[in-house]
């Protein structure tokens, strides 16, 4: 399994990298990110993933979300994958929009054509990926969580829904919690996965937390400023599924903050601590 650097840069004593491979799963070459933190040489670190929302890269939150700080303190590792493939022949939304195709994966493998052949971002998050990272980066494989912002917190709690004993925590930021019954995740869904809602159950929180599903317990942070909140986010409805499962939930409501990255970054460095806390427990 190869990549290329694509740069390194020291922060925090230690070092932020871009890196690129061919992905077997998407058939393109996809860019990610990895910070690991100072360590004594031959340890083995815990990692965390981090999916990001509809239209980023990688670069969004390797720029703007304030984590290396907390990281080198913590000893974390913290990758940042993209969010779709690209490149040529990798078809976008026909309308040119921004909530579907390129920079919108969704985290799932697409079975409807066009799509089905490159955008397989679930298997590439949940198997790829973590296959090569564990094969190039100090890392411990048994120590692992996620976290995720707006779409990425989408796929961060369903990730850790269908494998409670992978991801030792699991948080998010402003998470589409049930795509099922909004308007950015009945057409990513539909779009991807076809007209036939059972499939899109495996990737909707609320509905796998109604079909059974567990987690030790949940973080979410959303802003009651956040433009998206009442229509595309929901969080009361995962609530309401969470207390009906006996899953513990702590759902925080940020007076005054939005859905960016001002957002994001004040409170990256709690998420950081909730996961060190179940990373190293």
């Amino acid at each position: 399994m190869t990549m290329q650097t694509v740069s390194l840069n020291r922060s925090y004593g230690g070092t932020q990298g871009v890196y690129k491979h061919a992905s077997r799963e998407t058939g393109t070459d996809m860019v990610f990110s990895v910070y690991v933190p100072p360590h004594p040489e031959g340890a083995k670190l815990p990692v965390i993933w981090y999916l990001s929302g509809l239209t980023c890269t990688h670069a969004n939150v390797t720029e703007k979300g304030e984590f290396r700080n907390a990281c080198a303190e913590l000893g974390l590792i913290f990758v940042a994958p993209d969010t779709s493939p690209r490149g040529e022949g990798v078809p976008g939304d026909p309308a040119k929009a921004y909530d579907f195709g390129l920079g919108a994966g969704f985290y799932v493998d697409a079975t409807q054509a066009p799509f089905d052949r490159h955008y397989r971002m679930w298997s590439y998050v949940t198997a790829e990926l973590p296959e090569l990272i564990a094969a190039q980066f100090p890392v411990d494989s048994r120590r692992q969580s996620i976290l995720g912002h707006s779409m990425g917190g989408h796929g961060a709690l369903t990730a850790a829904l269908r494998h409670p004993d992978r991801y030792r925590a699991a948080t998010a930021f402003a998470p589409i919690v049930a795509p099922s019954r909004v308007p950015w995740g009945i057409k990513a869904l539909g779009g991807y996965l076809g007209d036939n809602k059972q499939p899109w159950r495996q990737h909707d929180a609320v509905a796998l937390i109604e079909d059974g599903a567990k987690f030790a317990d949940l973080l979410v942070d959303y802003g009651d400023a956040d433009p998206f909140l009442t229509e595309q986010l929901r969080p009361e409805l995962l609530k309401a599924a969470c207390d009906t499962a006996g899953i513990p939930l702590t759902l925080r409501r940020q007076a005054g903050y939005d859905h960016s990255y001002y957002f994001i970054s004040t409170f990256m460095t709690d998420h950081l601590r909730w996961h060190a806390t179940r990373l190293k427990a």
